[in-house]
């Protein structure tokens, strides 16, 4: 059987790197999946491509902001109305800043932790009544590496990512009397489109990428998005039944360096 068989799942960023490599992953192991993502990204193409390469996949759209309280209503009721369940949820979407926090602007702040952070707790608070319904669901967050290494520059990002770590694991602890299970997980550096198209700019290619030695991660590579996917999908199955409360740093060892 495959490893998702017969659940439904909500993917947040779904038209990005990881949230595409991880709705494919979960159709291929038999998960009606539910990508997210705003209207003016890819997500039509990224659904399409799923379903002309993997056969009998069940992949839907929606099109909503999660940056706005009200779309995570909206998300998890257009899912149960599609499919009159839900069993696992993938917070996954991200938007970046490049201010110092000397220079870190309110809207700026304001834009971040509603896409980064506070879109996680809506999405987990719309979603948990269909959750604990399950029996066995599952909440799997993607928070970064950087949460715990953070960096100058992109405080408000690294900042947003820490409290996903937080609020896991207090989610995790209130959840646990109802069948729910809530991880995170920490990409380090992953060759995403967003990435692609920010090296085109300075004339380096994606085989460029691949090819240059990393030097931030005992690998000394990128990971591909579905290296990430993989962890995402044994948290939200019930291989991970065991596990709750915890944080997988999916980053070719970048934390020992």
């Amino acid at each position: 059987m495959r490893r998702l068989e017969g659940k439904v799942a909500i993917v947040t960023g779904g038209a990005g790197g990881i949230g595409a490599a991880t709705g494919r992953l979960f159709c291929e192991e038999g998960a009606k999946t539910v990508l997210v993502d705003l209207a003016d990204s890819p997500l039509a193409e990224v659904a399409q491509r799923i379903r002309d390469e993997v056969p009998g996949a069940e992949v839907t759209t929606i099109a909503a902001d999660v940056g706005l309280e009200a779309s995570a209503d909206t998300i998890v009721a257009g899912t149960l109305e599609r499919h009159g369940r839900l069993d696992v949820l993938v917070n996954n979407a991200g938007i970046r800043a490049y201010e110092p926090l000397a220079e870190a602007k309110a809207e700026t702040w304001q834009k971040i932790l509603s896409v980064n952070l506070l879109s996680y707790a809506w999405l987990a608070r719309a979603a948990l009544p269909a959750l604990r319904a399950s029996g066995r669901g599952a909440i799997v967050n993607i928070s970064s590496t950087h949460a715990m290494n953070p960096r100058a520059g992109m405080g408000q990002y690294d900042v947003a990512k820490a409290g996903i770590l937080s609020m896991t694991r207090t989610l995790a602890f209130e959840e646990a009397a109802h069948g729910v299970r809530v991880n995170a997980v920490c990409p380090g550096l992953t060759l995403t489109p967003f990435h692609v198209r920010r090296f085109a700019a300075e004339g380096r290619t994606e085989q460029d990428l691949r090819n240059e030695r990393a030097e931030n991660n005992l690998q000394r590579r990128w990971a591909d998005p579905r290296e990430v996917a993989y962890p995402i999908l044994w948290l939200a199955s019930d291989e991970a039944s065991y596990m709750t409360a915890a944080t997988l740093m999916v980053d070719g060892g970048q934390r020992v360096l």
